[in-house]
């Protein structure tokens, strides 16, 4: 059984106990897939997540590098050029939890240090050995993703997916990060298949074996496209709405998105189905 409350280091928690919750996206980056150089400047930016908290962000998740693929690598310097400017605006005047969306231990420090209190690592402590510890260190809570550099049709992707985030546990629960402070995410789109990739939404109770609150991010991306074909990321919000009910009545607690309004009444309805006592008005 997965905890319903994360404790956050800033004394706040993230509550999973009325409805899956919904982690607004805002991409500091000039090269992100479906929205990249439309928030990377100060102003802009400040706007936009402002926006996403007003249309009922429960988490706000600040990137600034590209993880889609062909994206071009950002050294840590340019990265906390990006986002701890924007953390630092924030953090003093919101109640919405901020997330770093960060694979380096030098950039979920400093965004740390600026006022995020959750760190997205698309490696799942895979990639930089320090940042469990960066983790561990601060209290912080962390959702650790599945990820591939290549595809492999042949895979059995549920099977890869469980045993690649059983060992991102083991190595947050020896750098010291609780199990009740870890988030898991299957990591739609990187480095998966078509089909693997809608065989991990179907199957997605799977992960609740590993006792963590699972994540599932699917908006704007190509398998929606390949499903429906759309080929512009930005006409893919009706795709995106269809991926997200189907995942969070498959056991997904948080959905990671670009479109927060219609987002949240999605999981308003969720909620009065999964949850008929506790269903928001």
């Amino acid at each position: 059984m997965s905890a319903k409350i994360l404790p956050l280091p800033d004394g706040k928690a993230l509550r999973l106990d009325a409805r899956p919750l919904v982690m607004g996206i805002l991409n500091v980056t000039p090269d992100s897939f479906s929205d990249g150089g439309r928030h990377d400047a100060g102003e802009r930016a400040l706007a936009h997540a402002r926006r996403l908290v007003g249309e009922g962000a429960d988490i706000l998740d600040i990137g600034g590098e590209s993880t889609r693929p062909g994206h071009t690598p950002v050294n840590a310097l340019d990265e906390i050029a990006r986002v701890e400017p924007v953390i630092r605006a924030l953090a003093p005047s919101l109640t919405t939890p901020i997330s770093i969306d960060t694979m380096k231990a030098e950039v979920a420090a400093r965004a740390l240090a600026a006022g995020a209190t959750i760190v997205n690592d698309v490696w799942g402590f895979q990639r930089d050995p320090n940042m469990a510890r960066v983790v561990a260190d601060s209290g912080a809570v962390a959702v650790i993703m599945h990820n591939r550099a290549s595809e492999d049709p042949a895979l059995d992707i549920v099977a890869d997916v469980r045993d690649y985030l059983a060992r991102s546990i083991e190595i947050a629960l020896k750098a010291g990060v609780p199990l009740a402070r870890l988030i898991v995410d299957p990591g739609i789109g990187f480095g998966k298949t078509a089909e693997q990739n809608l065989r991990l939404v179907r199957e997605l109770r799977s992960l609740e074996a590993l006792g963590c609150p699972i994540l599932l991010g699917v908006s704007r991306k190509r398998i929606i496209g390949t499903v429906t074909g759309r080929a512009d990321p930005m006409e893919r919000l009706h795709g995106s709405l269809a991926l997200a009910v189907i995942g969070a009545m498959n056991g997904a607690a948080i959905l990671r998105v670009h479109d927060v309004a219609p987002h949240v009444d999605a999981m308003k309805m969720v909620a009065a189905l999964s949850f008929p006592h506790k269903a928001q008005p």
